[in-house]
């Protein structure tokens, strides 16, 4: 017996990453598994990392957001813009700068409650710490508006 389309196991996953087919990858296969198990499955690298706050975003994952910010410049909460819809996600580039620091270019689209459209195109500065578990985890830094 083979999952419905809309049951969890097969929703894709807000990010649009896209298997080797060009078939987009479900949630629960992408960025389901370190936004819902963080304490055990941080993202792998620095564009995995961003590709899952955006998608924190969409599913407003506060809780997400603010354990995957580097405390150097985590805000003390997130609020969310109410009626935003966001329309997806574009990974421009990615630099590997070294073992613990990278960068992501990236352009996300998003609608407001009153239909208008914009872009939030950015350059993510992202740097990988060990925590108090003993796990290497990316955090996102900062970044630079276009």
């Amino acid at each position: 017996m083979s999952a419905s389309p809309s049951s969890p196991a097969r929703v894709p996953c807000p990010c649009g990453r896209r298997d080797r087919r060009e078939l987009p990858l479900a949630y629960t296969q992408c960025c389901g598994r370190y936004v819902d198990d963080f304490a055990h499955t941080p993202a792998p690298d620095a564009e995995s990392l961003m590709r899952s706050r955006y998608t924190a975003f969409v599913r407003e994952r506060a809780d997400y957001l603010l354990a995957t910010w580097h405390a150097s410049t985590r805000p003390a909460s997130i609020d969310f813009e109410p009626a935003v819809k966001w329309l997806g996600l574009d990974v421009r580039s990615r630099s590997v700068l070294d073992a613990d620091h990278a960068e992501v270019e990236f352009v996300a689209r998003q609608r407001n409650g009153a239909g208008e459209a914009s872009r939030l195109h950015e350059r993510s500065r992202f740097v990988r710490q060990e925590d108090d578990e003993g796990l290497h985890r990316w955090y996102y830094v900062d970044g630079d508006l276009h």
